[in-house]
């Protein structure tokens, strides 16, 4: 809690600092810049995204999500989306407003979703300071695959890392200020968080305020951030990152973060749930390298404190096989009802338990074949030696067009996280079409 303390003095005390040594200037290349500059952008994509699943009739989550439905081999699904983003600036002020509509067909869950993923208005008073509020994604964290220290973000699909996140409604500020000499620059964003039953209610415990902030150092050519968050919905938790180039193609981060007083619920074969009380210490170490010949490889070691052991998870699968056999003998949903519950509230999320290796391999234009790129990624969860492979090929070489066929296959034992999942493997093709609906009204 000390440690806690001195993070939160330095954001209260630090943009008063930064203030006091604040000078004023003039550069009429910025008033040029925004002249020339359009006061609005209007953008997004359209796009198709089938896949075929491969279902495996033995692992827990097949029964746990199939076990009233018939038996099947294979499951279709074909999403349609449509992202739009849009901004207007004037003056001291921008809107941006970023939404998307997706339409899923299926077998087990079709749906229509609409979303407002980012709507918040931005005021530069000056250069160095800007003030945001409404729904937006904060970006918090070194990590490709995981960042334990996104604090105020949603957490990232290990399986598709880039896609763009929603954000929470939420007040913030960034003061900057840039130096000469090994302190290059520091910047500080203090956040505030509402939490009530329509703002941000997935975020943690309702009809509370959190507070959070990070400050940020570009020191010696490295990045540095501190960051916390406190308030009532979430334990109080602090953290720190980092980033290097070593040299100009080889970079090194990290990320440790700690939660204070977590609790985790268990369940056990018999269904027995336990609720335990720790303080857990999370982090990530990684590289990314290019080679003269284009090729990216990109690797990171995860600990996650907050996650379940190897005898946890199979305490859940086992009470899921249990609830699935009393379901075929007595057709009684009791215990596959209790298992769905613990399921969402963790065991069933992306990478549940404790120690991960990520690699990703990519290579630009292969054989001087323009436009292509291919890759394979390998995620493997050091407990239980279960394994996700997924290979895949990006081709843009239509303008505005850019086109994906990606595999995924799964590879564990009984009780693993991947030889538990409900698919064997998937094929998914994307075709994303991206338009800049500005230039059109001019």
């Amino acid at each position: 809690m000390k440690s806690i303390k001195c993070i939160t003095f330095i954001l209260i005390l630090f943009p008063l600092f930064a203030f006091a040594q604040d000078d004023y200037s003039f550069d009429i290349s910025e008033i040029e810049k925004e002249i020339e500059k359009k006061p609005y952008t209007l953008g997004g994509y359209f796009e198709l995204l089938p896949k075929i699943f491969a279902l495996d009739h033995d692992a827990a989550l097949y029964k746990l999500n199939f076990y009233n439905r018939p038996e099947k081999n294979y499951l279709d699904e074909y999403n349609v989306a449509l992202s739009v983003n849009g901004g207007y600036s004037k003056g001291i002020s921008e809107v941006y407003i970023r939404s998307k509509i997706t339409k899923t067909e299926s077998d087990i869950d079709p749906e229509t979703d609409l979303d407002i993923e980012e709507g918040y208005l931005t005021i530069n008073p000056s250069p160095m300071v800007n003030i945001n509020i409404g729904k937006k994604a904060l970006k918090w964290g070194k990590g490709y695959a995981w960042n334990p220290v996104a604090f105020v973000g949603r957490s990232k699909n290990p399986d598709d890392p880039d896609l763009a996140l929603e954000g929470y409604v939420l007040a913030s500020a960034d003061y900057i200020k840039t130096f000469s000499g090994p302190l290059q620059s520091i910047s500080v964003t203090p956040v505030v968080i509402p939490v009530y039953d329509h703002v941000n209610s997935e975020f943690g415990e309702k009809g509370n305020i959190n507070y959070g902030g990070k400050v940020y150092f570009l020191f010696y050519d490295t990045d540095i951030d501190f960051m916390l968050l406190r308030g009532n919905s979430k334990p109080a938790r602090f953290g720190a990152d980092f980033s290097r180039n070593v040299t100009s193609n080889f970079e090194v981060h990290g990320e440790l973060a700690y939660i204070d007083n977590i609790t985790r619920k268990t369940i056990d074969s018999s269904g027995n749930k336990t609720e335990s009380l720790y303080d857990a210490q999370s982090y990530l170490f990684g590289i990314r390298y290019l080679s003269a010949s284009d090729t990216t490889i990109i690797g990171e070691y995860y600990r996650n404190a907050t996650g379940y052991t190897g005898e946890e998870m199979d305490g859940f699968f086992g009470f899921v096989d249990k609830g699935y056999d009393a379901y075929l003998s007595t057709g009684n949903e009791t215990q596959l009802g209790k298992a769905t519950t613990m399921a969402q509230a963790g065991y069933g999320r992306p990478n549940p338990m404790r120690d991960y290796l990520y690699l990703r391999i990519s290579q630009k234009e292969p054989f001087d074949i323009l436009y292509l790129t291919p890759s394979i990624t390998s995620t493997y969860n050091i407990n239980d030696g279960s394994l996700s492979l997924s290979p895949e090929i990006v081709y843009t070489g239509i303008t505005n067009l850019e086109l994906r066929i990606k595999a995924a296959f799964l590879e564990g034992g009984a009780n693993s996280e991947f030889g538990e999942k409900q698919n064997d493997y998937r094929i998914e093709l994307k075709a994303r079409y991206y338009f800049d609906a500005a230039n059109l009204l001019e």
